[in-house]
């Protein structure tokens, strides 16, 4: 991933939890709840979340594999993962942070049962490529779930457009002290390929025997679930 990204997530890094509550009105903690329920995990499973930031999903998936479980959240800027383990000490959960690519995981084949990654799909130089290294870690039959932002259409498409792309920025930046980083994720968000076309690229990664995507809030965001081959 590039540096220029790399360095504008360690700039937010320690208002990144107060800000993303403020300007998602708290909606990505249920975004969150589910990705994890859609993805089917249960207890004894073992999950890699990659792009875990301060490590909000990685949590919420320990909470549904439980002690006999394993989570392993992955980043790879330093400075976005160091409040995470603090978080799960905090919540009392076990969980093993470090800092890694998504494009470039260090781990064996068919470690996994489950790979996540959510809101960093589309900040990866090569999404196919992460989507590929993603499914290489998980067991056959298991599944990599993405949760990312959409392009809603319809009655919500002027007013997110509005928000997103104006009132976003001018309120992210005013907390953050950062307003180029708070233009460029509503910008990326407005370009990536979301439903059909997202799908589109999971079978471009020839990783999944099938794949599907469910829609969140009108289509500001989704789920994809794709079942490793």
């Amino acid at each position: 991933m590039s540096e220029k990204v790399r360095s504008m997530f360690a700039d937010i890094a320690d208002d990144y939890d107060r800000i993303n509550s403020v300007l998602s009105f708290g909606v990505h903690h249920a975004w969150r709840k589910k990705a994890v329920l859609e993805s089917g995990a249960h207890k004894g499973d073992h999950v890699l979340d990659c792009a875990t930031g301060t490590g909000d999903l990685a949590i919420e998936f320990k909470k549904a594999v439980g002690e006999s479980g394993y989570v392993m959240g992955t980043d790879f800027c330093a400075p976005m993962i160091e409040p995470a383990p603090g978080k799960a000490k905090e919540a009392g959960l076990e969980i093993d942070f470090e800092v890694a690519d998504a494009m470039n995981l260090p781990y064996d084949d068919d470690a996994f049962d489950i790979a996540s990654i959510a809101f960093g799909i589309r900040n990866v130089d090569e999404p196919v490529t992460a989507l590929k290294e993603m499914a290489r870690v998980v067991k056959p039959g298991g599944r990599v779930v993405v949760l990312e932002f959409g392009q809603p259409k319809g009655f919500m498409k002027f007013p997110y457009d509005l928000y997103s792309q104006h009132i976003m920025p001018a309120i992210g930046g005013w907390l953050s002290g950062n307003r180029e980083a708070y233009t460029y994720l509503p910008r990326t968000s407005a370009k990536f390929p979301a439903g059909d076309n997202f799908l589109a690229l999971m079978d471009e990664s020839g990783s999944f025997q099938s794949r599907r995507a469910v829609k969140l809030t009108a289509g500001i965001a989704y789920v994809y679930v794709g079942v490793v081959q």
